[in-house]
């Protein structure tokens, strides 16, 4: 079983897809000579995905090491945070099952509007609870409504 290595190469000042274009043949002849067993490359909206497996570590140091390959990660369209070099496949490949969906926030509830309107009768039983004697004021706000 071998070990999978992973080039990410994100969109820049050009498109990832127009690098992969110009050096993906390079990558992947310079892999198999180098003893790669399986490679696949993956285009996203973000750019793209080399993921290549080697026999061993060792093989993977020697890929890295070669000056072609140096320089087609040196010319990626972003040289600066455009290029993520790792072990493993990418994205989410580490788990075998797919992720079970969470429960919404607040569990998908909401307020619901009351089904009736606060009359006179109403406010003023809440007013003799808040306050023992309803102001005048209020009382007279709301018959005027």
């Amino acid at each position: 079983m071998g070990v999978w290595y992973s080039i990410e190469v994100f969109d820049g000042s050009s498109s990832a897809s127009v690098w992969a274009e110009a050096h993906g043949d390079v990558l992947m002849e310079t892999a198999l000579t180098s003893g790669a067993t399986d490679w696949t490359w993956h285009r996203h909206s973000w750019g793209v995905a080399f993921e290549v497996e080697f026999p061993d570590t060792a093989a993977w140091e020697a890929y890295r090491a070669i000056t072609a390959v140096q320089t087609s990660l040196d010319a990626v369209p972003d040289p600066l945070t455009g290029l993520i070099v790792y072990r493993g496949r990418g994205g989410g490949a580490g788990s075998p099952l797919p992720r079970k969906p969470r429960p919404m926030i607040g569990s998908g509830s909401a307020a619901l509007p009351l089904p009736w309107e606060l009359g006179l009768d109403e406010l003023t039983s809440v007013w003799s609870i808040v306050a023992p004697v309803a102001p005048a004021a209020a009382v007279a706000c709301v018959q005027s409504r």
